[in-house]
This record gives structure tokens, C-alpha cells and sequence, in this order.
């Protein structure tokens, strides 16, 4: 009879300890679930237009219409006796007086009943723009939207003109007028041949989003009657200027030719048939056939010695560059403002416009260079570099010609 409360005795203790096991296997061997902790509360980042945070403000767009002032456009928010303060004012930060016909401008108001006037924004161009702040006391300024710079890559094939090749390949005209500009002093764009071409890395600009136009060119290699013209911008001591792969500057002291995206009428020759006098002699210079108007730029730095009428050759400018060189350019329609005897130029320089006066059959530029007074080819004139990389800095700059150069041979 006592064997049984022993035997129960002995069968709980075996399944305590049974248990017991059980628990540790579950403890030691099975993990527990993971504590997922809550999700950080994430605050939205403050949104800002103008440099004017409107988190708790609205904002209103406009255009200003035809004919219409800025009196017309404050009335409806504005107190009459800021209006007159703005419309009296100094006109330094910005004259209210020319406000154009479709630009933006903008409201920013109270986000209650009232919509008072905070600030008043008006866009001069897609970047620039002037605020006036109407929340204290009047105040004017000036700012800048943020610009956004994309790197692009480019290469495109001559088969008439680079202006052609940039079209036909659906890029902004203007990477063609930024490509002739770096390559102004080496490569002849008049001289190109079918199959010559272009690679580029260059910068794309955005404003708001939208995609403002062509900015710096970083690298490029122009091909040309058989010859690789590499350019590589490099910036030290807040100067950037552009350098071939040697570190030598690609500005020379004359430019390639005084005038963009033409065509030779005529080349450099000891006898040709003059198309007017109708008699073989020489024409010591370069024809530019142009359209009317188009500018022309000095070839360098100097003094213009004569701008005036000069028989057969029309409205005539002489630019007397240092005691070697003299340039002429003849068949002009007009002079750009400044230039007369005596007057300084810079490379670069409008000095005229493109045309026709004197013996021209049509309008184009007759272009001559002088050497000691002598007449040289202007098409094979060697002009000496300007100041190559500073040896300071030439193996930062072997660096990056090397990083570029395997970038515009990858593409």
C-alpha cells in the first residue's frame, strides 16, 4: 500500500525533470523572436523656393502680361505706400522699369484667411532673380537659383560643318559654339574635311529641373585633317584655362580666323581673277563668304591704327598687333562701337560687321595678315602658345589627362 504514493512520487519527479529538459532545449537551442523596434518617425526636409523656406507659407506663380508694370501686378496685395517706395526707390539692385513680357514671378503669403504678402519674387532670366521683402520693413536683393551640373559625353562625325554635326546628332547648338571656342587657336574650322570629328565630356546645366543649356567642356579631342587636337580644362588659383596633353596652352596670340561658321570664297594666291575689275593679281588675303551682319573679332590684342573708308576695299579696319603683325579687314557693312584710330583691342573683340562695300560682289570678309609689312597666308600662320601648365602643378594635371584620355577613348 505505501508503494504507490512512491511510485507517483517518483513519475511527477520524472516528468518535472522531463520538462525541465524540454525548457532548456527550447531556451538554449530555439531562439527567441526578434524585437522589431518601432519605425523612426522620419521628418519631411524643409522645402525651399528662393532661398525662402515655405513649409507653413503658399506660393503663387504669375506672368507678367502684356504691357503690364509692377504697380499692376503688387496692387492687388500690396500697400499702395510700398508700391510708390519700390517704384522711387534707387534703382541699383534692380530698376523696375524693365520687367518683360512673359518672365515669372511669384507670391509667397500667409497660409491663412488674410493671404498677407511675405515676399514678392520676380524672375530677371531663368537664373537670376530679385526679391522684396515685404515682412518688417522694405528689402531688396538679388540670388541665384541653385544650378545643377550633369557631366555628359558626346562624338559626333563632320560631314559638311561641326554646327551640321551638332544638329544632326540632336545636341544643344551651343556645345558647338563652346567646342570652337576652346579649339579657336588650333584647329581650322573652315579647312575641316568629311570625316574628321569630335569627342567630348562637357557639363549640362539644369535650373529647376529643366535642363538650361551646354555648360563648361571638361576634355575633348577634335580630329582634323589627320591630326588628334586634345583639350583638357584645368583650374588652379581660381583660374581655369584649357591645355593640350603636353600641359601647353591652347590660347595662342592670334585666333584661327576673326569670324564663326563661314566658308573660304577665296584662298591666299599670287594671281587670281578679280570678279569685279575682271584682271589677274594678287589676292594677299583669305574671302570669308558670310551673311550680313555677321560679327567679326579681332585676331589679337592691339591697336587699331585705321577705321575708315579705303577705296576698293570699303569700310576697312588695320589692327597693328606688335611691331611683326598687322591684320586688315575690309568689305565691312559696319563698326562696332569704339572702334576708330587710336582705339585698344582685345583677342576676340567685335571690331565690325560682315558685308559688302567697296568691290564686293557680295558680302564677305577680305581678311589679310602682315608680317615686317610683308603679306603672309593667314590659313598657315604659327602663333606661339601662351603660358603652359605652372610645373607646380603639372603631375596633378598628368593625372587627369591620363583619367580623360581613357574616357574619351572609351567612347
Amino acid at each position: 500500500m505505501l508503494k504507490k504514493p512512491r511510485f507517483l512520487f517518483l513519475s511527477v519527479l520524472s516528468a518535472l525533470m522531463v520538462l525541465g529538459i524540454v525548457l532548456v532545449v527550447i531556451f538554449y537551442f530555439i531562439p527567441p523572436k526578434p524585437v522589431i523596434p518601432p519605425k523612426p518617425v522620419i521628418k519631411p526636409k524643409p522645402r525651399y523656393t528662393y532661398g525662402i523656406c515655405i513649409d507653413s507659407l503658399n506660393i503663387t506663380y504669375g506672368t507678367v502680361g502684356r504691357n503690364q508694370v509692377l504697380s499692376t501686378i503688387l496692387t492687388p496685395q500690396v500697400r499702395a505706400e510700398i508700391i510708390y517706395k519700390i517704384a522711387s526707390g534707387p534703382r541699383d539692385v534692380f530698376d523696375v522699369r524693365r520687367i518683360h513680357e512673359g518672365n515669372r514671378y511669384a507670391f509667397i503669403t500667409t497660409r491663412d484667411t488674410l493671404h498677407k504678402a511675405l515676399w514678392f519674387i520676380y524672375e530677371i532670366n531663368p537664373i537670376e532673380y530679385v526679391v522684396y521683402d515685404f515682412r518688417d520693413s522694405l528689402r531688396i536683393y538679388r540670388g541665384q537659383k541653385e544650378l545643377v551640373r550633369k557631366i555628359r559625353t558626346a562624338k559626333g562625325i563632320i560631314y559638311s560643318s561641326l554646327w551640321n554635326a551638332i544638329a544632326d546628332s540632336k545636341l544643344d547648338i551651343n556645345l558647338a559654339l563652346n567646342l570652337s571656342d576652346v579649339f579657336a587657336w588650333t584647329v581650322d574650322f573652315y579647312g575641316l574635311q568629311k570625316g574628321d570629328g569630335f569627342k567630348v565630356i562637357y557639363e549640362e546645366v539644369y535650373v529647376d529641373s529643366i535642363l538650361s543649356g551646354s555648360g563648361r567642356i571638361l576634355g575633348a579631342i577634335f580630329h582634323s585633317n589627320g591630326i588628334d587636337h586634345y583639350a583638357f580644362y584645368f583650374n588652379k588659383e581660381g583660374k581655369g584655362d584649357y591645355f593640350d596633353e603636353k600641359g601647353q596652352s591652347l590660347e595662342r596670340s592670334f585666333l584661327k580666323a576673326p569670324l564663326h561658321f563661314s566658308r573660304i570664297s577665296s584662298h591666299f594666291t599670287a594671281a587670281r581673277m578679280h570678279p569685279i575689275l575682271r584682271i589677274v593679281r594678287p589676292h594677299y588675303g583669305v574671302d570669308y563668304a558670310a551673311p550680313r551682319g555677321t560679327p567679326v573679332v579681332a585676331l589679337g590684342d592691339g591697336h587699331v591704327t585705321d577705321a575708315g573708308w579705303h577705296g576698293g576695299y570699303g569700310r576697312f579696319i588695320s589692327i597693328r598687333h606688335n611691331s611683326v603683325y598687322t591684320t586688315t579687314y575690309a568689305h565691312l557693312s559696319g563698326y562696332a562701337k569704339g572702334i576708330h584710330p587710336g582705339a585698344n583691342v582685345r583677342q576676340g573683340d567685335v571690331i565690325g560687321y560682315v558685308g559688302s562695300s567697296g568691290l564686293a560682289t557680295g558680302p564677305h570678309l577680305d581678311f589679310r595678315v602682315y608680317r615686317n609689312g610683308s603679306p603672309v597666308n593667314p590659313l598657315t600662320l604659327e602663333s606661339p602658345p601662351a603660358r603652359p601648365v605652372n610645373p607646380a602643378y603639372l603631375q596633378e594635371y598628368n593625372g587627369l589627362v591620363k583619367t580623360m584620355k581613357v574616357k574619351l577613348d572609351s567612347l
